[in-house]
């Protein structure tokens, strides 16, 4: 007998309220009042904000709310028959029959096949027949053991191999055969429902069909020789798919994980229809193909949008150099002192000693130079990086090594970000130009691996070298100088500046711009030059702002914000702490005219108060977990909450005070005073 449901997990003919929300929190009391959870509320916000990406009623009056939670401690079920039916959003109304699903953040796989086969057992309509007409919770129980076991059927179809689906047509005239892959972010009941209903739509159908399951276990890949059969592809999905470039090539209908359970039928009539349509869409190549889809679905694209489409991909490729670089030159002066970063000390130190001849017999001095040599080597890569990722943004990987090579030309010039901005553009915009070129069958092979790199290389490092390069290095030499020389009033109106982006649309365009000045910046700091520094912690400590200042309000006044929020806002302090600036988009998106404009007044602030004690932050990212990273952070935490607080009792006044009067209700009150 499975543990994964018990009788008090069982919940028959209740009402638990009028809609998703209150039903999901009904369901995780009861898990949490099992001993299977440690908390209600986190389980619940996870699990709400798993409903809130997609959906999860399936047709059939069925509702699987699902989720993976830190705060679940074994794989357990959830079952309520809601009288009367709860809406979950599925396209046949709402749903009488609610299975929770919840899982460990690190739940094992063999509970993930178990409730996957749950999953998978809700699209049987005798199986759903059965949860109707039980009349005690311990015959609910008995039916979920039942299909956790996977009993056989009165037919049985020959078992499919672990990971996959599939259904075999008769064997009469030559029937087509499709493949397909199914996969959802959580990966525990869309994926695999969706599978099944593919499946069972296929054999209506009189079709082939084999389905890859990547779910949240095991993935047992399709056999190449099955993909290499299928006449076209079904790609049932809310993520990327692993390992598409095996199908290239092959008609495509590809649409959201959802629609497979919904409309399976139309997704395999879709798919047969593109079988016999040459001009059907297809899985793109990886190589010339894949570049002209990539260059019809750009032509829609505004320039402005496939500029910063490109400029933040580079800077997400960077980060990550940026952030262990930062740390670790931040715990080299942690322990080392900020003397290790002067006159090449950690290099001597590095040349000259080792943990069995320590400088001075300090260890901490050694491995303060150690961590700092690290992350000056890494943060070396952060212009390379950034041009080497705008050339993939722009010419996919053709790109990467005209890119890198040009940014490293623009830091032997020493131009900087902004030679590594305009090197891999050059780069990318040439490989994307070479890669358009019409050649020879023989020579295709050669292009991406030798005839880009090389061509794009020489145009955009030779234009670096010879023409560009030095110009751009004056103008960041000089807007270095500037920053440097800010003090005072100056210093103050950029923190506000930087302040009012970081809050304006939450990790949109805006503060992502911001964002990406101040760590593009981080690599020129030093302990001379504490003014990007200065300017990282403004712009992280107001980021902090707006999902710090929603959780603070909905504890001021909790009357002016629904259940969601304020669960939401139990979640933001958290966010808020680590610098996750969309911890506030709920909040923003349900009240933008009230949350943005309070945000961006606490951030101004925060940002003025940064600049103004010298605040500095030599980690791009980790928020008050980062404190050893962080100058005088005594006051970053002040102005964070000075900021936090006058955001949040703002935007708590403008829901109070700032009402819209209905016009019926206004216009007595006008008849009124005429009449006097």
């Amino acid at each position: 007998m499975s543990t994964l449901i018990t009788t008090d997990l069982v919940v028959l003919d209740a009402d638990l309220g009028a809609d998703a929300a209150s039903v999901i929190r009904h369901l995780a009391g009861a898990i949490a009042g099992a001993g299977r959870a440690t908390g209600v509320d986190a389980l619940y916000a996870d699990a709400l904000a798993r409903e809130q990406k997609t959906a999860t009623g399936v047709p059939g009056g069925i509702a699987i709310p699902h989720c993976r939670s830190e705060a679940v401690l074994e794989a357990t079920l959830a079952m309520a028959r809601l009288d009367p039916a709860v809406d979950f959003g599925a396209l046949d109304g709402p749903a009488d029959i609610i299975f929770f699903i919840a899982a460990p953040a690190g739940a094992d796989n063999e509970h993930l096949k178990l409730l996957s086969r749950l999953a998978r057992s809700l699209i049987k309509k005798d199986f759903t027949a059965a949860l109707r007409s039980a009349s005690t919770p311990a015959e609910i129980v008995a039916l979920v053991d039942g299909a956790l076991a996977d009993k056989p059927a009165a037919a049985p179809a020959a078992p499919a191999p672990v990971g996959e689906a599939s259904v075999q047509a008769p064997e009469t005239a030559r029937a087509k055969r499709l493949v397909a892959v199914t996969a959802c972010p959580t990966g525990i009941a869309h994926t695999y429902m969706a599978a099944d209903s593919l499946v069972e739509a296929a054999r209506v159908a009189g079709v082939e069909l084999q389905v890859e399951t990547q779910g949240s276990g095991a993935v047992t890949p399709l056999d190449p020789a099955v993909i290499a059969a299928a006449d076209a592809v079904i790609f049932a999905v809310d993520v990327d798919v692993r390992g598409k470039e095996r199908f290239a090539g092959k008609p495509l209908v590809s649409a959201p994980v959802k629609r497979g359970i919904d409309e399976p039928a139309k997704m395999v009539q879709e798919a047969l229809a593109a079988a016999d349509d040459p001009h059907a869409h297809r899985v793109p190549h990886f190589g010339a193909e894949e570049a002209a889809d990539q260059r019809a679905e750009a032509s829609s694209e505004h320039l402005g949008t496939k500029v910063k489409k490109v400029l933040l991909t580079g800077v997400s490729y960077m980060i990550p150099f940026v952030a262990g670089g930062g740390l670790l030159i931040a715990l080299g002066f942690l322990l080392g002192g900020y003397g290790i970063a002067l006159g090449g000390t950690a290099d001597n130190i590095l040349t000259h000693n080792t943990l069995l001849n320590l400088p001075d017999g300090n260890l901490f001095l050694y491995l303060g130079a150690v961590a700092f040599k690290i992350g000056a080597l890494s943060m070396g890569f952060l212009v390379p990086a950034l041009a080497g990722y705008i050339a993939f943004g722009i010419a996919d990987r053709p790109g990467i090594a005209p890119g890198f090579t040009a940014g490293a030309v623009a830091v032997f010039m020493g131009s900087g970000f902004l030679g590594g901005l305009v090197g891999g553009l050059l780069a990318g915009l040439a490989a994307y130009w070479i890669g358009s070129w019409k050649v020879p069958r023989w020579l295709r092979g050669l292009m991406p691996v030798v005839i880009i790199p090389l061509l794009g290389s020489i145009i955009a490092s030779g234009a670096m070298l010879l023409v560009l390069g030095g110009p751009i290095a004056a103008l960041s030499n000089g807007l270095n100088h500037w920053l440097t020389g800010m003090s005072g009033a100056s210093a103050v109106v950029l923190g506000i500046v930087l302040g009012l982006m970081m809050c304006f649309d939450l990790g949109g365009p805006v503060n992502k711009v911001a964002y990406a000045f101040a760590v593009a910046g981080l690599g020129t700091g030093s302990a001379l030059n504490h003014a990007p520094w200065e300017i990282m912690a403004t712009v992280m400590a107001a980021g902090m702002v707006p999902p710090l200042a929603m959780a603070m309000a909905t504890v001021i006044d909790k009357k002016r914000f629904s259940l969601a929020e304020r669960e939401n806002g139990k979640a933001a302090w958290l966010l808020g702490a680590s610098f996750i600036s969309e911890g506030a988009i709920p909040f923003a998106a349900a009240d933008p005219l009230r949350v943005i404009p309070a945000a961006m007044l606490g951030g101004a602030v925060t940002g003025a108060m940064t600049m103004a004690f010298h605040v500095t932050s030599q980690a791009p990212h980790g928020g008050i977990f980062v404190f050893f990273a962080i100058g005088n952070v005594v006051m970053f935490v002040v102005s964070i909450l000075v900021g936090a607080a006058i955001a949040a009792f703002t935007v708590v006044a403008l829901k109070r005070w700032a009402v819209r009067t209905p016009v019926d209700a206004a216009a007595p009150a006008v008849l009124v005073g005429q009449d006097r």
